[in-house]
């Protein structure tokens, strides 16, 4: 399974990667795994509860704790299967965008030679 580097994230989801460190700390499903340097490695499914994250805690204002209730409020209720798609187009749109920056870092590399 792909992982994302804390600088993917950041480019990915625009959010720095203070912000990134204190969601960890405050946010009990948000674990990243950490590599044998220390280094953490965020899973598509991170990306995802990240980028929920973002929309509730700032585009709806909601705040980070509010944010947090209200997704756990999403993860107990529902069609669960409805969620288990959602959750894997997420993944897959998260791979595609990163497959496509990929592509444009390669394209203007080629491009500076």
């Amino acid at each position: 399974m792909k992982s994302y580097s804390t600088g993917e994230v950041e480019a990915l989801l625009g959010l720095p990667a203070s912000t990134l460190r204190f969601w960890e700390k405050e946010v009990p499903f948000l674990a990243p795994r950490k590599d044998l340097f220390g280094r953490r490695a965020y899973s598509p499914l991170d990306l995802c509860v990240l980028a929920r994250l973002k929309r509730l805690a700032l585009a709806r204002d909601l705040g980070l704790k509010a944010a947090c209730r209200a997704m756990e409020e999403e993860i107990t209720k529902g069609d669960p299967s409805l969620k288990a798609e959602i959750m894997e187009l997420r993944t897959l749109l998260f791979s595609l965008f990163s497959d496509l920056r990929e592509l444009q870092k390669d394209s203007a590399s080629d491009g500076e030679s």
